[in-house]
């Protein structure tokens, strides 16, 4: 069996890394590496001569039984790929309802590893959870860079600086590194988020949990926001206001599969926050929670800094190509018996990523 690896043409992340590659203990399963698919990772491609062949993307096309890439081939590319190859990668059929009908249309199977299950039993396939926890640390990192101010409190000779005040919007995988991050240089962190649950997580980091009654049930949402009542947004959106004109810094991290990230910095709350603010955006790419965001862009309204960015962990592409390589090495194992493919549609966590049925 032969396992493709392109280049991502978008990217600085690559799918697979040599370490992971070499646990996979088969002599049946060979992988292929376009020249230089690492290079942008800090994984020159003699980093990859002793676990892969180095060949030319149109060989990997051509001649791959399953080929992994991070952000799904074009449409021209897909039409290159022989009949029956397996295509691993991040498809968001709930974004892109048509790509299922794309890889039948070539008669390819298609696996999307955004619709593996957020459960224990696939925590450890969970590319989502952990490319968010890069986002949530980097999303820090970039607010600082921007603050016209230190985070951590500084008492010194010249005088004393206040800490930063830091509201994270949505505690999940992103919102609880980000909280973490943030405390760890020294902010005073307050954390918002619609479920109930995080209050503790969000407690146990040292941040405090703005709560706002009336959310809606969460349950069976696998860790994604849900959508809300007119009632309860207007609360939020005046409790939030309130935080949000004393804050130096907001993170936000809510999305809805499936849907328009949710509005949860509107202009007027903007208006209100003071100069030198930053807001970083992680939810940008699918409408963005603040309503001045433009994905991949910095805006400046009123002197608050509006950073729209989803892709912040293509720039930790080290740790980021090895976390998500980890998470495919975990789903490989399931698939691949003695070097063959072996898709079980009775396995609940296949059957959740196999979009070609």
């Amino acid at each position: 069996m032969k396992i493709g690896i392109p280049k991502e043409s978008k990217d600085n992340r690559i799918a697979m890394v040599p370490v992971t590659m070499t646990k996979i203990k088969s002599e049946k399963v060979e992988f292929l590496v376009e020249k230089n698919a690492g290079a942008s990772a800090s994984l020159p491609d003699a980093a990859f001569s002793e676990v892969a062949t180095i060949t030319d993307r149109a060989t990997i096309l051509s001649s791959s039984d399953v080929i992994i890439t991070i952000h799904p081939l074009t449409d021209t590319e897909l039409s290159k790929v022989k009949k029956g190859t397996l295509m691993i990668s991040m498809f968001a059929p709930y974004v892109d309802d048509s790509i299922t009908g794309k890889l039948q249309a070539h008669g390819l199977q298609g696996v999307s590893m955004d619709m593996i299950p957020r459960t224990t039993l696939a925590q450890a396939m969970d590319i989502l959870s952990s490319m968010a926890a890069i986002a949530g640390y980097k999303a820090v990192l970039t607010a600082a860079n921007h603050l016209p101010r230190y985070f951590p409190m500084m008492i010194t000779a010249a005088g004393s600086i206040r800490p930063a005040k830091v509201l994270i919007l949505g505690a999940g995988v992103a919102g609880l590194q980000a909280i973490a991050t943030a405390r760890r240089l020294g902010a005073m962190v307050e954390a918002f988020d619609v479920r109930k649950a995080a209050k503790e997580e969000v407690e146990s980091l040292g941040a405090k949990f703005v709560e706002v009654e009336g959310a809606a049930d969460d349950k069976g949402a696998g860790g994604y926001a849900v959508e809300q009542s007119e009632e309860f947004i207007k609360k939020q959106r005046a409790e939030v206001q309130n935080r949000a004109s004393k804050a130096d810094v907001i993170i936000t991290t809510a999305q809805v599969r499936g849907r328009k990230a949710p509005i949860l910095l509107p202009k007027e709350t903007v208006d209100k926050m003071k100069t030198g603010s930053v807001v970083v955006d992680l939810a940008s790419s699918t409408g963005g929670n603040c309503e001045l965001s433009k994905d991949n862009e910095i805006v400046i309204h009123k002197g608050v800094k509006i950073i729209g960015n989803s892709a912040l962990a293509s720039d930790m592409p080290q740790d980021a190509s090895t976390l998500f390589s980890n998470n495919i090495l975990n789903f490989l194992k399931l698939i691949i018996k003695d070097g063959e493919l072996v898709l079980d549609k009775e396995n609940e966590i296949i059957k959740s990523a196999l979009i070609t049925g």
